[in-house]
């Protein structure tokens, strides 16, 4: 299989990486950049796990091809934690991803008040 060096900017820096012709872009950011903060979630870009900013744009990065980085800016979640991008759509996505999955204190809590009111 012929590997290809793709160019892009990746949280601010110049980056270059091999990328097959089947590769995501997530696999990318993951196995050829160490940038292990995107996971892997769903695969079908569902669930939001693997969104990052590609020219400013959310996308699901399980979707992408690797190709397809070439030339692009690309914003993942290090970026935020780093401080080198304001987050803006990409903290919020993650936002919301989270906050739609009660903590075992909220859980725990709602069962209580429940049976209370028996």
């Amino acid at each position: 299989m012929t590997k290809t060096m793709i160019t892009a900017t990746i949280n601010g820096d110049s980056t270059e990486f091999l990328a097959g012709p089947g590769d995501t872009l997530l696999g990318a950011l993951r196995s050829e950049l160490d940038l292990t903060g995107t996971k892997q979630g769903c695969g079908s870009g569902d669930c939001g796990a693997c969104t990052v900013m590609m020219d400013g744009q959310m996308v699901c990065s399980c979707l992408v091809l690797s190709a397809e980085a070439e030339g692009r800016s690309i914003s993942t979640i290090e970026a935020v934690a780093e401080g080198n991008h304001s987050g803006g759509p990409l903290r919020a996505a993650r936002t919301r991803r989270t906050s739609r999955v009660p903590s075992t204190a909220s859980v725990a809590s709602q069962r209580r008040s429940r049976q209370s009111r028996r």
